[in-house]
């Protein structure tokens, strides 16, 4: 288990002095202070809304919130082949201002955000080790819509663009578990000492049977999604076999149709063929 994985990213960054320093080296700014609001939060603002979990959620003594991210993957809708990340960001900034601003607040209330991904893949393939994004004006790209919400993604991969030597030995480290700086150094002290907490290894094996029940649950869900598309693609072709034979048995369209429940433009097409 290296940084890359989401328990153990979560409790190197619970250590304030790694994750503040992080902030302030990608931000080139110093942070007083910062405040965990929550680790791996789950934000549920309706009932009936798609829930996000957050890895790490800290807030700063300026009042600005950051949420960090590793993501290790590229996810893709198997149905669409379209690409996850960039609609993900978009929920997760909408549903961090609805939690973030009470009842009777105004818009003006909201906090400065940053969203992080820290990715083990080039998201945008042009090889930069950060994107920043921010909302601008198309017809004049000088003029910034001020609202205070920034996405960035992190390549670890990344060989254009500066970033401070930490940042990029805690690349290094993230890719290969490399140390070759007094950070790094610090980091995999860290999580030699998460390792050996007895409290940490009961909570990742109770994280690990949590994380094997969904998949056995969605695993479950596939193959009776599976078994009852096979079962609706079988009575549909039954019910074209019946529809052939009474159709050689010379019946009519209407009369088909009824008797296998079929519409009469279906039996008409199947007549066709």
């Amino acid at each position: 288990m290296t940084l890359s994985n989401d328990f153990l990213f979560k409790h190197v960054m619970l250590r304030k002095r790694i994750c503040k320093h992080i902030l302030e080296e990608l931000l080139h700014t110093e942070i007083a202070d910062i405040t965990y609001l929550e680790a791996e939060q789950t934000i549920d603002v309706y009932p009936d809304s798609h829930g996000i979990r957050l890895d790490v959620r800290i807030a700063d003594t300026a009042n600005t919130h950051y949420n960090l991210e590793m993501q290790v993957k590229n996810p893709v809708n198997r149905a669409t082949g379209k690409f996850l990340l960039p609609k993900r960001t978009r929920y997760y900034q909408a549903m961090l201002d609805t939690d973030m601003l009470q009842k009777g607040q105004d818009y003006d209330e909201l906090s400065p955000t940053y969203i992080i991904f820290f990715c083990l893949f080039d998201f945008f393939q042009d090889s930069q080790r950060i994107y920043t994004f921010k909302k601008r004006c198309l017809e004049n790209m000088n003029i910034e819509l001020a609202d205070e919400a920034v996405i960035m993604f992190l390549n670890t991969l990344g060989t254009k663009g500066d970033v401070s030597p930490d940042i990029q030995s805690l690349f290094d480290y993230i890719n290969s578990n490399t140390i070759n700086s007094n950070f790094t150094r610090e980091v995999a002290d860290t999580i030699v000492e998460i390792k050996n907490d007895k409290r940490v290894r009961d909570a990742y094996m109770t994280y690990e049977m949590r994380i094997k029940d969904l998949r056995d649950e969605a695993h479950a869900e596939g193959l009776a999604e599976g078994k009852a598309q096979g079962l609706a693609e079988g009575k549909a072709k039954e019910k074209t076999a019946t529809a052939k034979r009474l159709l050689s048995m010379g019946l009519s369209v209407e009369d088909i149709a009824k008797a296998t429940s079929l519409s009469v433009e279906q039996v008409e097409a199947i007549k066709a063929e």
